[in-house]
């Protein structure tokens, strides 16, 4: 046999500590046909720093679909159904780098997926440059080993083969037709090069992960085994390992047999169905004089080809709607005829590559006045791969190499759903038959109605109202993700253990919208002194703080008066900018000059958010600047005039320490103290802080200025005018 290696890399992500599915880095890799060896090479690595500690990496694999995790612990939605991950652990302690090794022999070929993510992330709100984070890097490369030329096992026909030694065992592959309801795998003239009794293990199917259905088959001497399975994947190959398990040097021939029993099914004409949606989209009457096409919702179905078939496909049409977004319509109208001789089938394509990243939901609804049976069942699976045709004989909904996922509809419970998170690439299957109780008799001639909803979406119910669903890229595959808010988790945020109240929602807001009224007695103090720009900037400021984080709330208590990035943006101007004409106020600066800085310097603070809106230096860099050009005045004040300046004391204990203490504190806060669960408190103390050190830092007003006196700015008396023109007179 000839082996061909080959290697696929992909290039390393930064990892981030887990509070929802967007933080987990997603690798996709596609496994090719007659791949006998799968080896993974992770990498992780972190940085060299002291803020760098030993972390455990979680790392996730599935095949077919981003694989479906819960690091928190957290509720899935109700009727979701969740399979747990295959995962592993890397421990990153002393050393810097960490390598790992993962063995997937005989695995199944097409999409695997790699997810990878740090702890639960602590909650803290990290302003972005104070402190420095360490890096945890991770890199996952795919080494495949693939035969070349592996046999080809016909159906029907029987191949003799030989296993050379037990430490190479015998690939061979065989063709899963459509319609293939049973299999049947057939070992005999098992004997070995010295003539004694053989004994040889056959595997049947690939290995997947989480969950590896593959089968396995012990033949011993020269007595035929076999193996049946019923429902193996259609139009699929399937793989078959036959290995030596008798001494090493001896060669053991057999001869193997693979046989199908095929389904045949019944199901009305495609072109009629065809014709009767173009007709019905198309506004034609159909049913009326010279067509033969059948209305919209009336299904013709054939009653003997249903008894003489195995199973009733119903037509299907994929419907695209977008991104990660299909919905599926029956030609016949929502209601499907079910009847217990044989399974209604429909299929559910989802084998495009770009499906998986979604939820596919399934919701059906039993017309309980078309079951004309007491006490029947309308029994329900949904599969990949291949469907289930023996409802009636087992409910436990598996096929071949796979399980798949039940449901039931009944006159008491008529309703059924089914949320399947991330389903995997394939065809996939709906199989309904009705179950009548043992010993009732007109069971062969029973019929029930049951409309069926199918569709995929890429967040179920689009998070409910206290999530956002988010569309993640890794390259060019999509797949989505729900961000909660206001305390809920959960894969659809339905959890609502940590969820806060709507008081506690609505108190949230009113601390973090009301606490920005702080600035009206900076602006009164700053009106009163003259200081007329300064009181404009701070109005601006304390108007779009407080709509922005009236717009920031994550609960119910939200109101946007327009864009959110907009109002975000506006925000931080004002609070930067609100310090930078601050601190150039306490400068005595000449007007001119001041009034130039003031505008210069909300140009580039303007320019810099807009570069990086949460960097640390947008506000440091313009509060650092502005304190040297105080300094730098105060300096030249105190050496003009020969002593310290300010030269009041009372300035300094009553206005400025105080101010000072206020501004650091608040720094503090902000910097230090604010987590996710504290934020409305603690951003709402940083408001009042601010605000009030702006009132304190605010110098008084000019000497040769007189305070507002509105009785002689406007006055309603006659006054006398004097005129002190001097008149020049022209000598003559």
């Amino acid at each position: 046999s000839l082996y061909v290696s080959e290697y696929f890399s992909q290039s390393a992500q930064k990892l981030s500590f887990y509070s929802w599915y967007g933080n987990a880095k997603l690798f996709h890799f596609h496994v090719p046909e007659d791949t006998v060896l799968l080896r993974w090479l992770l990498q992780a690595s972190r940085g060299k720093g002291p803020e760098c500690t030993s972390m455990e990496i979680t790392v996730h694999f599935r095949h077919g679909a981003p694989p479906v995790i819960n690091p928190l612990g957290t509720r899935f939605p109700a009727n979701a159904t969740v399979r747990p991950s295959y995962s592993i652990s890397i421990t990153l302690g002393s050393a810097v780098q960490n390598t790992t090794f993962v063995n997937v022999t005989t695995p199944a070929a097409g999409d695997w997926f790699i997810a990878a993510h740090l702890p639960e992330a602590a909650g803290r709100i990290e302003v972005k440059g104070f402190a420095t984070p360490c890096p945890y890097m991770f890199q996952a490369d795919m080494f495949v080993l693939r035969l070349t030329d592996m046999p080809v096992l016909e159906p029907g026909v029987p191949m003799p083969h030989t296993v050379v030694s037990p430490a190479k065992p015998l690939h061979v592959k065989v063709f899963v037709p459509k319609y293939a309801a049973g299999m049947r795998f057939q070992l005999s003239s098992c004997v070995t090069s010295e003539r004694r009794a053989c004994t040889v293990r056959v595997l049947l199917g690939s290995i997947t992960l989480p969950q590896s259905f593959q089968r396995s088959l012990t033949c011993t001497g020269s007595i035929n085994c076999s193996l049946a399975l019923d429902s193996p994947p259609w139009e699929k190959w399937l793989q078959i390992v036959v290995e030596s398990l008798g001494t090493a040097n001896a060669s053991v021939s057999v001869e193997m047999l693979a046989s199908f029993t095929v389904c045949r099914p019944g199901s009305t004409s495609s072109f009629l169905n065809f014709i009767s949606l173009n007709q019905s989209q198309a506004g034609g009457r159909p049913g009326a004089a010279g067509s033969s096409a059948p209305a919209a919702g009336e299904a013709p179905h054939n009653t003997s080809g249903q008894r003489s078939s195995c199973l009733q496909s119903q037509p299907v049409v994929r419907e695209d709607l977008d991104v990660v977004s299909v919905r599926y319509r029956l030609l016949n109208g929502p209601s499907v005829p079910v009847s217990s001789l044989a399974p209604t089938l429909l299929l559910l394509n989802l084998n495009t590559g770009m499906d998986s990243g979604g939820s596919l939901v399934v919701s059906l609804l039993l017309n309980k006045t078309s079951v004309s049976l007491a006490n029947a069942t309308v029994a329900a699976c949904v599969s990949a791969a291949s469907p289930v045709l023996s409802l009636n004989a087992t409910q436990n909904c598996s096929t071949a190499f796979s399980q798949g996922y039940p449901l039931s509809v009944s006159t008491s419970s008529a309703e059924a759903m089914l949320i399947v998170l991330f389903p995997q690439t394939d065809d996939w299957f709906l199989s309904l038959q009705l179950l009548c109780p043992k010993g009732q008799g007109g069971c062969g001639s029973a019929e029930a109605k049951v409309t069926v909803f199918a569709y995929l979406t890429p967040c179920f119910n689009d998070c409910g109202p206290y999530g956002q669903c988010s569309l993640l890229r890794r390259h060019g595959y999509l797949y989505a993700g729900c961000s909660c808010k206001a305390g809920w988790g959960g894969w659809s945020c339905t959890d609502d253990t940590k969820a806060q109240t709507v008081g506690t929602q609505n108190l949230a807001t009113l601390l973090l919208t009301l606490s920005n009224l702080m600035f009206l007695p900076a602006i009164a103090v700053a009106v009163y002194r003259y200081y007329l720009v300064e009181a404009s900037v701070y109005t601006y400021t304390m108007f779009f703080s407080t709509f922005y984080h009236a717009c920031d709330q994550p609960g119910v208590a939200v109101m946007c008066i327009m864009d959110y990035d907009t109002l975000q943006y506006c925000d931080f101007l004002g609070s930067v900018v609100s310090i930078w004409v601050t601190i150039l106020c306490m400068a005595r600066l000449k007007k001119i000059l001041k009034y130039v800085l003031f505008v210069l310097g909300t140009l580039l603070i303007a320019m810099s958010l807009q570069l990086d809106r949460r960097g640390v230096w947008n506000m440091m860099g313009p509060c650092l600047f502005a304190l040297l050009i105080m300094v730098t005045a105060w300096v030249h004040h105190g050496a003009k005039r020969r002593h310290c300046y300010p030269s009041s004391w009372k300035r300094w204990v009553f206005y400025l320490l105080p101010g000072i203490t206020l501004a650091f504190i608040a720094i503090s806060v902000y910097a230090f103290m604010e987590t996710n669960e504290n934020y409305y408190y603690t951003h709402s103390i940083w408001h009042v802080l601010v605000a009030c050190s702006v009132a304190f830092l605010l110098p008084p007003r000019d000497k040769h200025k007189k305070p507002w006196a509105w009785s002689q700015k406007l006055t309603c008396r006659y006054q006398i005018c004097q005129n002190d023109r001097e008149e020049l007179y022209a000598v003559t």
